[in-house]
């Protein structure tokens, strides 16, 4: 909902009462299955896309589509579903994503070429992004304000588990069943999640009926499309006139859409939020950290599958002790948060994900497998502190009758962050070698030659310089977020 002419943090609305220790337990048992739910979808699809683009007889630029069209629709969704939450009951609007991403589970599966697969995506993330707006939201509603760190810290494991998961059983399934049984597998953890989201999750309407913004959706999404498109089209064709015009087209969209949000009564992007200092660092912090490090998983995947043969599951094997520490750091890191502020573990997260790009970034043809392993482990390391501490930062400092629309608008920004970096990440590698090799590695089918080996981590150091120095930048923003308030249980 709007905050426009309100102090962001001294809201007249008060939250409700938290709940009692038994039924916070089972609120973020909830919240840390839906996140799961959402991380295995991630990792499990990017094992499938090579037999999905076999069995569907799909060209490269689509397939890559199959994971694109998931990201931008959780982008344009992720304030005006948390808006809702806010207008309509955030527990109401979670277990409705539970539903909608579980049909668009089953429907992926039931695919039978690659528009129907990309469509049914985009069915799919609106329950995803009905699930990870409201998800903080409601972890602020039912934990107190001087726990809400260390809360974030174990949903958080839920989003590790999940990658992990996603590795595991998507190598399973897809070598030994089949690539839908990739999106069936949500089925049965869908269904469990809403019958206890049901149960458990507090029933709550808060605010005012506010309209919402289909004018600034629409110009945020076009905007985007194109401009992400442009890039996409880049990587297959070079530069090109249309290319120039369709990334310009966009960019005309997203100033379109800066200046109808300054004039909106209840915006997509609430500007009012940006006023405080914490929040405004939180979040730009977390696009930084998201433009920056997102890219770096794609770039480390094909560098294992393009350069060193790997297989898309014995790669991914690779990434699984990042996942497990940052599980493993999350619940102390946001423990620090409740006691010190976020600050601290944030920012010295982010700075010890530098340190695991940089040895990523040092990897040449023949660097030894355990080198990818350590580099993970510490990228892993830095992100599970920063994730917890930042998150717990944004829904703390905001008013309580906008937690959705501030965690809503963190989700927004992290993923603009997230799908630019994607597209990014396949423009680096087509600058250093041949485009339609760059999709093909991608994807894992097939496998680059010396030269052309040699060439792409030439280029893979080069956009991990590049990560480096937007990971810094995140930094920066995070330890000038400044201090926060004292954190009360009535918060």
């Amino acid at each position: 909902m709007s905050v426009r002419g309100q102090d962001p943090v001294a809201s007249p609305q008060l939250a409700a009462q938290p709940l009692g220790e038994r039924e916070q337990r089972w609120v973020l048992a909830v919240v840390l299955m839906g996140l799961m739910i959402t991380a295995v979808d991630t990792t499990i699809v990017v094992l499938g896309l090579p037999v999905i683009m076999r069995d569907l007889h799909a060209t490269l630029a689509s397939v890559v589509w199959v994971i694109m069209v998931y990201l931008l629709v959780l982008t344009l969704l992720a304030t005006q579903v948390g808006r809702l939450g806010d207008l309509y009951g955030r527990s109401r609007m979670y277990n409705l994503g539970f539903a909608i991403f579980t049909l668009g589970s089953v429907l992926c599966g039931l695919s039978q070429s690659a528009p129907e697969l990309i469509g049914f995506r985009v069915l799919q993330a609106i329950g995803g992004a009905l699930i990870t707006a409201n998800s903080g939201a409601i972890v602020a509603d039912a934990v107190p304000g001087p726990k809400r760190g260390r809360a974030f810290g174990i949903t958080s494991i839920g989003w590790n588990i999940g990658a992990i998961l996603g590795i595991l059983l998507g190598g399973i399934l897809i070598t030994y069943v089949s690539w839908r049984a990739v999106f069936y597998i949500n089925l049965p953890i869908g269904v469990a999640a809403l019958l206890l989201g049901y149960r458990w999750l507090p029933r709550r309407d808060r605010g005012q009926r506010q309209p919402l913004d289909p004018v600034g959706m629409v110009l945020l999404g076009a905007g985007l499309s194109a401009v992400l498109f442009g890039l996409t089209r880049m990587t297959g064709t070079g530069f090109t006139a249309a290319v120039g015009a369709l990334v310009a087209v966009g960019l005309g969209f997203l100033a379109g859409f800066a200046a109808w949000e300054a004039r909106h009564p209840s915006p997509l992007v609430s500007l009012d939020l940006f006023r405080h200092r914490v929040l405004s660092a939180s979040i730009l912090a977390s696009f930084f950290q998201s433009l920056g490090g997102y890219a770096v998983l794609f770039l480390v995947i094909m560098f294992l599958q393009g350069v060193r043969g790997l297989s898309p599951f014995s790669a991914s094997l690779l990434l699984v002790p990042g996942y497990l520490v940052g599980g493993a750091i999350g619940p102390w890191a946001g423990h620090l948060a409740d006691r010190w502020g976020s600050r601290v573990p944030a920012t010295v997260g982010l700075l010890v994900q530098v340190v695991g790009i940089a040895i990523y970034g040092s990897l040449t043809v023949g660097s030894p497998l355990w080198h990818v392993a350590l580099a993970s482990l510490i990228n892993g390391l830095g992100s599970g502190a920063f994730y917890p501490a930042n998150n717990s930062a944004v829904v703390v400092n905001a008013p309580p009758s906008a937690y959705g629309v501030a965690n809503g608008l963190l989700r927004t920004f992290a993923n603009v962050g997230m799908v630019s970096s994607f597209a990014v990440s396949l423009l680096v590698a087509s600058m250093a070698i041949p485009r339609q090799a760059a999709f093909a590695i991608f994807l894992g089918v097939t496998q680059l030659g010396a030269q052309l080996g040699g060439d792409f981590v030439r280029g893979l150091h080069a956009a991990l310089g590049t990560a480096i120095a937007l990971i810094l930048v995140a930094a920066l923003l995070s330890i000038l977020r400044g201090a926060e308030p004292a954190r009360r249980a009535s918060h």
